[in-house]
């Protein structure tokens, strides 16, 4: 792995970038011989920081668990992150452009876990029984890092690119609904830019949940109770800009809207 004070000089480097709005250098370009646990270790200690700093951790975000995110992207395995409090939006919200780089949207669904999760086995089905509920949500990416060339490791440093999320349309408890089947419609300035199918993460987006508890006790870590995890878009990410208002609709699961101010 790379040396301890590498990986903190790292971490602190992003915080940084995210205070100032600004672009770092690939990680990757700088240190070719980091590993994804690098990248894992990384985050940790920037997500520490942000800890001890006061902030509250409510969930975590997957990434890069559909086919076309990973066409996007071209990285090929899911990666996580970490959501503070301080980044959950209500649907209607105007969303400050200037607070986040890079900025794009990506369409998923959210799992409000009522029990903890806890791998290395955790299966589909054990998901829907841990869940509570399950709701439309968009996800603000904020990457720091540029993204020509970018790696897994680079992306994964940088808290999986997240930045925020926005919850709204209507909650559905995991037996009332088919959750491969929901579809989702999203505009841009009523333009349509994207659609997608729940389907497109894994096959079944609780799959994503699975993976990620499985993921993270190979860290020594569970998901909570109480914990909201974001499955993963099944669109491509859609890119924004100041003065743009996004709706995604997700059909009988109600409507999802922001706009960047």
């Amino acid at each position: 792995m790379l040396p301890p004070d590498v990986i903190a000089s790292l971490a602190e480097e992003l915080a940084a970038a995210d205070r100032e709005r600004r672009l770092v250098p690939r990680i990757t370009a700088r240190h070719p011989e980091a590993t994804v646990e690098d990248s894992y270790a990384i985050q940790g200690v920037w997500r520490d920081a942000q800890l001890a700093a006061g902030r509250r951790l409510v969930g975590h975000k997957i990434g890069l668990t559909s086919r076309a995110m990973q066409q996007a992207t071209g990285i090929t395995e899911p990666d996580y992150g970490v959501m503070f409090d301080d980044t959950v939006f209500d649907s209607g919200a105007q969303i400050p452009h200037d607070a986040y780089t890079n900025v794009r949207i990506e369409v998923e669904l959210a799992f409000v876990l009522a029990q903890p999760l806890a791998g290395p086995h955790c299966t589909l089905v054990d998901v829907l029984r841990a869940t509570e509920y399950v709701v439309p949500a968009l996800e603000v990416l904020n990457s720091h890092i540029e993204l020509e060339g970018r790696t897994i490791v680079d992306t994964i440093s940088d808290n999986a690119a997240y930045g925020g999320m926005v919850l709204g349309g209507t909650p559905k408890r995991v037996d009332d609904v088919d959750l491969r089947w929901v579809s989702a419609v999203l505009y841009r300035n009523e333009s349509i830019e994207e659609t997608g199918v729940a389907a497109g993460v894994l096959g079944h987006p609780a799959l994503g949940v699975a993976w990620l508890a499985n993921k993270l006790a190979q860290h020594g870590t569970v998901l909570d109770a109480g914990e909201v995890v974001l499955a993963g878009s099944f669109t491509r990410p859609m890119w924004v800009s100041r003065g743009d208002s996004v709706v995604c609709d997700y059909g009988s699961l109600g409507v999802v809207s922001c706009r960047f101010v």
